[in-house]
């Protein structure tokens, strides 16, 4: 079934809680089996929702949220900036986050926030993602866009199992 592009916009306040609902889910749907099945049921998109709003607006510089909507309802949500190293900044851009609605995957709403997030990076010569090493699904969908895995991993802990990330990184041409 053919889809219509979604409508890519900036993130508004109002969306805080449908955005954690779409990041609450899509961390359970794409990290089950990959992650201790508590944490991930314990997650709260009512506990995100309100960091969310706290932090809302206070990005630095180039730094930005998208979202993605159909309908007029919010089905997918993006951010962006600049790359972070620790302390130290690069001239790349990161897509720090990308989550679709697990209900809407395949109709091309991740391809459009990518594309989105991609564009208003336009200031950077490379664009960098971290992806848990263990997600199958949303690796393909980076390599498919045109990013590689360039060698860097870093671990954490879930509820003391480890888990590993896998750095992603794309020239964009500019």
């Amino acid at each position: 079934m053919e889809h219509p592009p979604p409508r890519i916009r900036p993130m508004a306040l109002a969306d805080c809680d449908r955005v954690s609902g779409i990041r609450v889910r899509g961390w359970q749907h794409a990290y089950r089996g990959l992650m201790p099945q508590a944490y991930l049921d314990g997650l709260s998109a009512a506990a995100d929702a309100g960091r969310r709003r706290a932090r809302f607006g206070q990005g630095d510089g180039p730094a930005g949220d998208l979202v993605a909507e159909r309908g007029g309802e919010v089905v997918g949500w993006a951010a962006y900036g600049p790359y972070r190293d620790g302390a130290a900044r690069t001239g790349d851009a990161e897509l720090y986050a990308l989550y679709v609605d697990p209900a809407r995957l395949g109709e091309g709403i991740g391809r459009a926030l990518l594309a989105a997030a991609d564009a208003r990076c336009a200031w950077s010569p490379r664009m960098r993602l971290w992806v848990v090493g263990d997600n199958v699904r949303a690796r393909r969908f980076y390599e498919s866009a045109g990013f590689r895995a360039d060698g860097a991993e870093e671990a954490f802990e879930v509820d003391g199992v480890p888990v590993t990330e896998v750095r992603y990184a794309r020239d964009t041409g500019r």
